[in-house]
Order: C-alpha cells, then structure tokens, then sequence
C-alpha cells in the first residue's frame, strides 16, 4: 500500500449535508423493530434495504454530480453507527457497499476517473459487494485462490471460490479479485467487476452463523464469469498492493467497520443502563441495581471504552478525509482505530450483559443478539491476528519483506 496520501479535491465540491442526520428516529425504530424476526429467521434484511434506498444512505458518500449526497468519510460513519445500533447486520453488509463509494471516491478526489462509472451506478440506485474473502487466502488482496485469465480485447475471466458475499440476495455488482499466472515469472492480481446478469457465476446459499446473520454472506462460485474491460478497474503485480485504488478501500471499509462494532457497543451499553436503573436489589432493600458499586464500575469502564474507541475512529476517518503528510504511516492508523473499536465494543457488550443480569441470556432480549453479532468483529479481514502483524510490520519497517 502506498504511504504518501495526497491533497484531493476541494471540500466545496463534496460539501456536507446540513441539519437533520439523513437516517431519522423513525427510520430508524422501524429497522430496529426488524432486527430480531432476521436474525431468528435467518433472513435477508429485504424491508431494511428497500426503505434504506430510500433514504439514500446507499449513495449519501457519492458526488452530488454524480447523483448522490456529497457526504464526507466523518459525515458517513455517523450514520453508519446508529444504523448499527439498531441492526448490527444490517450496517455490516451495508459497509461491504459503501466501501466501493468509497475507494472511487477517493480516486476522484485525487483527479483519477477510472473508476467514476461505480459512483454513476450507486447513484443511479445499484447496489454493489465484495466477493474478497476466499478459504485458505490468508493474504488478503495481495493474493488470490481465484484464477484470472485475459482474454482478447481487455476482457477477464474469473474461476474459483468465494466465501462470506454479504448482500448476496441483492447485489447488481460484484467487486472480485484474481490471480494471473499467464507469466509465471510476475503474476499478477486483477481487480474487476461482474454484473449479476452475466453468465459464469451462482450463488450457493451457505450462511447460518451465530450472528450477523440478516447479512445473508453466502459463497459465490465464479465459472467461468467474464468482467468486461471497462469494468477491470487495476491489475497489480501480485504481494502487497501499492496503489491508490486499493488504498482507498481501505480507507473506506476500516473506517466502516470501526463505525459498525461501536454501534453495536453503544447500544449495548444504552440497554445495560436501562437495565441497571430498573432492577430492583432485595439486598439493598429494594433500590435498584444503579446503587450497586460493582454495577457503578462496570458502567465506568464501558464509559471509558466507548469513550476512547470514539475519539480514534473519529480522528483517524477525519485525517483520512483531509489527507495524511508523506510518510506517515496511514494505514497502520486506519487498522489500529478498526481494531480499537473491535475489542473495546466486545469488552462493552461482555460488560453490559454483567450489569443487566441473567435475563440478558434469554433469546427475548436484545442483548443476547448483540452478544453474538460483536464476536464476529475478530474475523474480518484483516482479521485480528493478521492485522497485529501488519502494524508491527509497518512500525518496523519490513512490510512485504521475507524471513
């Protein structure tokens, strides 16, 4: 990944929205109401999608030109975190959209256009997903299991297995990535999109997991599937990408996750204090749990938590947005600030369910959804032990080096 990230356009061009936030309370209580009857019945969160269209939270972070709402990176993850407040896979899929706004946006900021026809499509109303995660590729996109072959022309054709497609039953775009092995002295990984309506590609209904299940993160298979040349947005030589395309999705799904697993542990903790302040103690003659002190200092270090896990994910997406200097080390910071936000919001929810009790194991009960959804945060790449090892690579210097 490239380390320098320059000056982009002018904010003027990309001015915030104003006023009231884009997702109302109403919206909002009415998504919530959903979550649970999705999760229990493991189903694609349909109604949650049709009214977020709607709402044009799908394109609030493209270019006003480009027909969205000009929404900043900071903008954007406020929405983010209270829609994940009310419904954690609701948000988490979403995030896997947003992010392909995100990384063209960021190469139009810079004066790059090569990707401007993604903005055109999730402003016009299409709905894009990743189709990254593969099993055994523990590299991430530096890598590929998936098998990527040019054709005359421009054209690509992808074969191979992909794992964790969220938005699986709607998406119109499927951002892939592939390994070229045509030269094998320089392979080489090619990033593409394919439409759903192109032949060479199924869906296998796979997902029931233990949380975030309304994600409907099922496994594509590509057979044969063909991106078309003005759909193949880089090919890179393959190990660690150094390009700007690349790093803008980092800049966007990082930030977006962080956003996602701090809803999770705000509401969590929202619940706890309603729970606290509504329990009655016999020990203490009736009054409510509020009063306990072991109640107080658990309510103290979930404050805490949130506390710091805002302040870094809300630093780090706003030097994303204004542009770091040369040299700093940028996406160490976008991956500390994830990572921050992943174990502070599982250590709030493991904190909330102590204060509200026992009842908070019933499958009635808010907080045991939440305490499933937050462990899946360990997971995404790059999951938690892979992006320990890649802050201590960039901090030492030897990213991309061998032993």
């Amino acid at each position: 990944m490239s380390t320098v990230l320059e000056h982009r356009a002018p904010q003027s061009s990309l001015t915030p929205q104003a006023g009231s936030p884009l997702l109302t309370e109403s919206l909002l209580e009415r998504i919530g109401a959903r979550a649970a009857q999705y999760d229990r019945e493991n189903a694609f969160f349909a109604e949650d999608l049709a009214d977020l269209h709607a709402s044009g939270f799908l394109r609030a972070s493209v270019p006003r030109q480009f027909g969205g709402l000009g929404f900043t990176l900071p903008a954007l993850l406020r929405e983010q975190i209270r829609l994940a407040s009310r419904a954690p896979a609701t948000a988490l899929a979403l995030n896997m959209h947003l992010y392909w706004a995100g990384a063209a946006l960021h190469l139009w900021r810079r004066g790059d256009p090569s990707a401007d026809w993604i903005l055109r499509e999730i402003g016009a109303g299409k709905v894009f997903a990743a189709g990254h995660g593969e099993p055994g590729n523990d590299a991430g996109l530096a890598d590929s299991t998936v098998r990527a072959t040019p054709l005359p022309g421009g054209a690509w054709r992808f074969e191979g297995h992909k794992i964790f497609t969220s938005l699986a039953p709607a998406w119109d775009w499927l951002g892939v990535h592939g390994r070229d092995d045509s030269d094998p002295a320089n392979p080489r990984i090619v990033h593409a999109f394919i439409r759903r309506d192109a032949a060479g590609h199924r869906t296998e209904p796979t997902w029931d997991a233990l949380g975030l299940r309304a994600t409907s993160s099922h496994d594509t298979w590509l057979e044969g599937v063909v991106a078309q040349p003005e759909h193949v947005t880089r090919v890179l030589p393959a190990g660690p990408p150094d390009d700007p395309f690349v790093d803008g999705i980092l800049g966007a799904v990082l930030p977006g996750l962080g956003a996602v697993y701090y809803g999770i542990a705000k509401r969590a903790f929202d619940l706890a204090l309603d729970a606290a302040r509504s329990r009655r103690s016999l020990a203490l003659g009736g009054q409510t749990y509020a009063f306990k002190p072991l109640t107080q200092a658990h309510v103290a270090q979930a404050a805490i938590e949130l506390e710091s896990i805002e302040a870094l994910l809300e630093r780090t997406a706003q030097r994303w947005w204004d542009g770091y200097a040369p040299g700093e080390l940028w996406l160490a910071q976008l991956l500390a600030a994830k990572q921050h936000a992943v174990d502070g919001a599982l250590r709030v929810v493991n904190l909330a369910l102590q204060v509200s009790g026992a009842g908070s194991l019933s499958r009635r009960q808010e907080l045991e959804r939440l305490f499933r959804d937050v462990r899946a945060g360990a997971f995404h790449p790059p999951n938690a032990d892979a992006t320990h090892e890649l802050i201590g690579q960039l901090w030492l210097g030897v990213l991309g080096q061998t032993v």
